[in-house]
Parts: structure tokens; sequence; C-alpha cells
């Protein structure tokens, strides 16, 4: 016997639509949808039934750039596939899509089995891996055709980081001409890493220690010049090209310039760049350590021109950067050097928040809300219509979204492993209150009721922008 819900009384909304609608879910999949109150509504029978009468009823987000358990700096990430993809189901957020690492001098093949280790039989909701290139050489260039193939179809690279994940210009020509071959995408990470390496030098050497000196020496220009870099690179190996944690206007220009110019180049922002600052990295006390993450925080005037390309789709996606290390032991192996500081921000329960605040405050729409959290990401990819929207035959990934909720964000509160939040004591309009995951219920009016092991791989095809 199948097991049948149905949501009924809610406001449906996809990027495209939104509608009062009941939504009928069976073995695991949207089975049907009808206006409510209409026949076909009515005649609508199920097992279960969840009101949602004065609630949004959403597509679960689709968080395309995650570090669970990520190595960096001495250390690891403090989320696991385990406690990082719980928080992200409490956010609201039903898929995830993971980084596996090659280690230089290894192959792609044994970091994406030490990734599948990590994460199977561990995760409450669904995920994917991309996968990052750290050593492009002709084993590599080949071991890339075959992950396409077995649905890891995107690569990131790295113009920062000498001597960890970086790539020179050669390297990152050969690996975008073979993604040019085989359908995959290349995800960039944009900073003139070498540049930056000469200022931080120059940095410590006058005394500048603190946090927020780690902003002030990976300057805009050179996230700018990278982009710059990175899509004029794509344009010679006629391959596409994903833009990751864009935060400084300039970078945006260099986008919008691509795009305009009919190119196959899309960027990403996350919320950390639209609600926080170098304000922020510089707070008292090493406080500001918190907030180091690469690209960096940027100042105030920023925020503009990130809101402007995303409403004017130059951006395209909201996605964390989740990577989270406690500042109690973890930061704080920073102290006296900003560089040691490792980087990343916890947020991977705070993304679906974050973003209706922004309908809230008249930022976005709706349904722009739903596109650059849920649609988008799992078009571009290669997920939809099976994760990111609410149609006959995709996965009942759903969520319950109370739209007057009220909500302060805070680490005591919060989900994600991790002794602080970057939003401490930000007051929020709207508010997770139930999430189906395949149309099983992981959090049941504000309860977990979820699992380990309950999320499944979920292979990719390749992007569907570029179809």
């Amino acid at each position: 016997m199948s097991r049948r819900t149905l949501i009924r009384n809610g406001l449906v909304i996809t990027a495209s639509d939104e509608i009062h609608a009941d939504v009928l879910i069976e073995d695991g999949r949207i089975a049907a949808l009808a206006a409510t109150g209409t026949a076909a509504a009515e005649a609508f029978t199920a097992d279960r039934t969840i009101d949602a009468t004065g609630k949004y009823v959403i597509p679960g987000g689709v968080d395309g750039h995650t570090h669970m358990e990520m190595p960096f700096g001495g250390t690891y990430a403090a989320d696991t596939f385990e406690t990082g993809t719980r928080a992200a189901a409490w956010g609201g957020t039903t898929t995830i899509v993971d980084f596996a690492i090659q280690n230089v001098g290894g192959t792609l093949r044994e970091g994406l089995d030490a990734w599948h280790q990590k994460a199977e039989g561990n995760c409450a909701i669904d995920y994917g891996f991309h996968m990052i290139v750290s050593d492009v050489n002709q084993e590599t260039l080949k071991e890339m055709d075959l992950l396409v193939e077995e649905g890891v179809t995107s690569f990131k690279q790295f113009m920062a980081y000498p001597g960890v994940f970086y790539s020179d210009d050669g390297q990152i020509l050969r690996a975008m001409q073979r993604a040019a071959g085989n359908g995959g995408l290349i995800m960039m990470h944009a900073e003139n890493g070498i540049a930056i390496d000469v200022l931080v030098e120059q940095a410590l050497a006058r005394g500048e220690t603190d946090p927020r000196y780690h902003g002030e020496v990976r300057k805009a220009l050179l996230e700018a010049e990278a982009t710059h870099r990175a899509i004029k690179l794509a344009q010679v190996a006629g391959a596409p090209l994903y833009v990751v944690h864009v935060s400084a206007q300039e970078a945006v220009a260099e986008l919008t310039r691509a795009r305009d110019e009919g190119l196959n180049v899309f960027g990403e922002t996350c919320p950390q760049y639209l609600f926080l600052s170098t304000d922020n990295l510089a707070e008292p006390d090493f406080e500001g350590a918190k907030y180091v993450c690469s690209t960096p925080l940027r100042t105030r005037d920023h925020q503009a021109a990130l809101w402007r390309g995303l409403r004017t789709n130059d951006l395209q996606v909201v996605s964390t950067d989740h990577c989270p290390f406690c500042f109690s032991g973890q930061k704080e192996l920073g102290r006296g050097d900003f560089s040691k500081i490792p980087n990343g921000m916890p947020g991977v329960e705070n993304r679906m928040d974050l973003l209706h605040q922004a309908v809230v405050d008249g930022h976005i729409s709706r349904r722009r809300w739903i596109e650059i959290a849920c649609a988008t990401p799992a078009r571009m990819f290669g997920m939809y219509p099976k994760k990111g929207t609410i149609a006959p035959g995709a996965d009942a990934d759903v969520v319950i979204y109370d739209p007057h909720a009220e909500q302060v964000i805070s680490a005591e509160t919060h989900h994600m492993n991790v002794d602080y939040s970057a939003y401490e004591g930000k007051r929020i309009t709207g508010r997770v209150e139930t999430v189906l995951s395949r149309g099983v219920p992981v959090i049941t009016e504000r309860e977990y009721t979820g699992r380990a092991g309950h999320g499944v791989y979920t292979p990719r095809s390749t992007c569907q922008y570029l179809n």
C-alpha cells in the first residue's frame, strides 16, 4: 500500500507561479496539485493531511555550496554530514551539493570515494557532490569525463590558496577545455591568490595581525581581476563558467559584462555578503575572526550591487558556502596572525529565512526567493525538476513555511555544530514549520522527526542552462 500525504489550503509558491492549491504526495513524489476548493482538490484522499492555512508551501531549498567535514588549515569544518544535513533540514533545505576534494598527488576517484564514505548513511536529506580539482594532469582530465558520466558534473578550481588548492592559468585552461568537451561545469574561486599572498606577508610584517586585515588584503580589485581572467579563459576554451561566492561589486560588473556579451557565465553570492560587512570583521577582542571567510566580507556599499545583480539575474544563485569553524579552539588558531584563522562561516540553517527576510524588506519577490534558493541551483547542477519545484513527478521535498512567525537567530537555538551564529540577535520574520524530504517528515511542526541515513546520494545531469 502506498502512503499518501495531502497538504491543504496553503499558498504554493514556485519560481514561476503562486496559487492557493492542495498538494497530493504519493510514494515520495508530488502526485497532483489542484486549486483549493475545486472539485479536483476535494476528490483528493490521503492517509495523512497537513493543514497549511495561512502558510506558504514551497519547494525544499537546494544549497549548491557546502563543505561538511572539510579539512582546512590543520583542522576540520565543525559540521559532519549528520549534523550539517540535520541543520539544513531545520532551515528548510532538503538538498545539498557538497565538495569532494582531490588531494595533490591523488586521483579524483580517491577524493570522491572518501567523500562518499563520509556521507553515506549519515545524511538527513539528499546530497550530491561537486569535485574540487587540485592537481590538473592528463589522468585527472580523463577522470573528469568518467565522473560526468556517473553524475558528478561540476568541477571547482581555485585561483586562490597557492600551495593548497591553487591552479595556474594553464591548468585552468586545460580543465575548461575538457569541460567544454564533456559537458561539465567549471566552478571558480576567483581571487588572485598570488598577489594576495604578497599583501598578507606585507601586512603581517607591519604588525597588522587582527581579523579585519583579512578583508583588507583580499582586495575587491583582486576578486574582479580574477573573475575577468576566469571569464576570458572560459571564452578561449569555449566552456561555461560558474563563479562562486561573489562578494565585490567590481566582480559583479565583470559578470554582467560577460552575460551582456551572451557568454555562458553564471554567478553565485551568499547571505553573508548580503547581510554582513567589514564592520563585523572589525569587531573587537578577536570577535572579528568569526567572520573570516574567502572571498571576504566587503564594505556595505557592495551590498546594493549584489541585490541588484540578483534582481537583474546577473547573479543567479544564493548558496551558503557553509564551512563552520568554532570560535573556541578553531578560529582562535589565528590569534596574532589573521592568515591562520580557518576560512569559513556557518549558514546552512539560515539561508532560506534570511532570503525570506529579503522578501519582507523588499529586495526580491517571493517567486525570486524560490528561484535563487531552489529552482535555479537545481537547474544549474542538473537536478530539475526532480528537485527545486513543486510539480507532478517531482520529489516531494516540500516546506510548510509560516511567513508571519517571528524569530531571533541565535547560537543558543540553532542546530549547526558550531559555537556561534554569524547573525546573532538578528530578528527575522518567517520560519520553517514542517519539512518533507521525498514525502517523509524530517521536521514536523518545529520538531526533528528525521533520521541519519534517510538522505540519499543524488547523481546529477549536466547544467540545464546549456542544453
